[in-house]
């Protein structure tokens, strides 16, 4: 399980093993060769408190990494006017609302979205 503090030195990948860039960013870190700890953060929902972390790692407000075509965005009253904690709350509550895959490592995380996107986080 990912505590809220991410050890820089560890990588973290959030997967849902349904989405077609999820598992194609696996397959990269799988060739990578590098250890990671993988959760399927919508069985294992990340709270307020970590995607706040996590939104300094991605060094994006959380409008640009949440999913706002889920039905879930319209019925958690957010807009894109939503503070980053009302984003929060709603992909803590809602986790189909979080952008996938993420990788985290190295201090930084990356949306996998084109998955080659990721491997910036390996490179130096």
């Amino acid at each position: 399980m990912i505590h809220v503090h991410f050890d820089p030195d560890a990588v973290y990948f959030l997967h849902n093993p349904r989405c077609s860039k999820s598992r194609a960013v696996k397959a990269l870190l799988d060739e990578q060769g590098a250890p990671y700890v993988e959760r399927l953060y919508l069985e294992d929902p990340l709270s307020a408190e970590q995607l706040a972390e996590l939104r300094a790692l991605l060094d994006r407000p959380a409008r640009e990494w949440v999913r706002s075509g889920e039905s879930a965005y319209a019925e958690s009253g957010l807009d894109a006017n939503a503070s980053d904690a009302d984003h929060f709350a709603a992909m803590a509550a809602a986790p189909i609302l979080m952008e996938r895959p993420i990788v985290v490592h190295g201090g930084s995380a990356r949306v996998g979205r084109p998955p080659h996107a990721v491997l910036e986080l390996f490179e130096g």
